[in-house]
């Protein structure tokens, strides 16, 4: 049986990403392994991993919670881009490539949120 996370496209963005994120940080400067990169993979991994969490969940609330720290990864990869570009550490090409996955990550999270605030307020109007 599939899991329920591996049905949703934002969750596949994001593992999409958590590669990507792998594979440029290997060009982040080598005392930059413990500080910087590690941190921007611990970020992007927690992408995913609280989607898939939150949609593990059956309550709507606890569902909406995980998606939410989903996205505050997201703002943490977002401010760690750029702090990489005004290091100079990643080509502002590379930066530019992955900070709009990001976007699209973002963008498909808020409508999954969107979504499930939704079945949260028709679930109360039930009550």
């Amino acid at each position: 049986m599939e899991k329920a996370h591996k049905k949703l496209e934002v969750w596949k963005e994001a593992i999409n990403f958590v590669k990507m994120i792998y594979l440029e940080t290997q060009n982040l400067p080598r005392e930059e392994r413990l500080g910087l990169m590690s941190q921007m993979r611990r970020s992007a991994v927690s992408i995913p991993s609280n989607i898939a969490e939150g949609a593990a969940r059956r309550g709507l609330k606890e569902a909406i919670r995980f998606f939410t720290v989903a996205r505050g990864s997201i703002s943490e990869l977002d401010t760690q881009l750029t702090l990489c570009l005004e290091l100079k550490f990643l080509e502002p090409s590379i930066v530019l490539r992955l900070t709009s996955t990001l976007e699209k990550v973002d963008s498909l999270l808020s409508g999954l949120i969107r979504y499930r605030r939704k079945q949260k307020m028709q679930v109360k109007a039930y009550k």
